[in-house]
């Protein structure tokens, strides 16, 4: 009765339960839990593991049909795909860091439904200069230096309201989504 099982390893075998018992290193969970585990060990990012980060998409000629590119708005330069969004649960709306803010809370509207305005992914490549060495700052594009979103290894508010530990945040206004079509032996690319 005195005995209890440390929360950290509870949350382990939750997350393997999750993945279907097997460690997929492709998962979001996985994901997004390998990256919580480094930004708590991390005091300054001076070396980050190679495996942290996703492939630059502009290093694989390819894009698989099922996956969506994701390009700068600006320039058109393949930033990351949609493998490397890691999703998260919908918080409750602006409302939800209300007490954190000068104005009145009560002068904050919306339906508490509020839709994300930027994705969250995992690192890819093109950001490790970046990020060596701070724990926030900005994200730009690496071709035409355009602001694309921000960075932050404590973790920053989604518009949704839910609060994103680490994040690596894209805003959607500055990114097109570009699908690939399978048209019998030629691709085309729909925005």
């Amino acid at each position: 009765p005195l005995r209890r099982v440390n929360p950290g390893f509870r949350g382990q075998l939750q997350l393997y339960e999750a993945m279907g018992c097997t460690v997929d290193s492709s998962s979001v969970l996985y994901k997004r839990y390998r990256l919580e585990m480094l930004s708590e060990r991390l005091s300054e990012p001076q070396d980050l593991p190679r495996e942290v980060f996703a492939v630059d998409p502009t290093s694989i000629c390819q894009t698989p049909d099922t996956e969506i590119l994701y390009r700068c708005r600006k320039c058109r330069r393949a930033l990351f795909r949609s493998s490397s969004i890691l999703s998260h649960t919908e918080g409750s709306g602006p409302t939800a860091f209300a007490h954190k803010r000068i104005t009145d809370s009560a002068r904050i509207c919306g339906s508490g439904h509020e839709k994300c305005t930027s994705y969250f992914i995992e690192p890819v490549q093109w950001m490790e200069p970046a990020l060596l060495g701070v724990m926030q700052g900005q994200l730009l594009c690496p071709k035409c230096t355009s602001k694309l979103g921000s960075f932050s290894w404590r973790g920053e508010q989604c518009s949704c309201g839910r609060w994103v530990t680490p994040a690596f945040q894209i805003h959607k206004s500055r990114v097109d989504e570009v699908r690939t079509l399978p048209l019998g032996n030629f691709q085309t690319a729909k925005t």
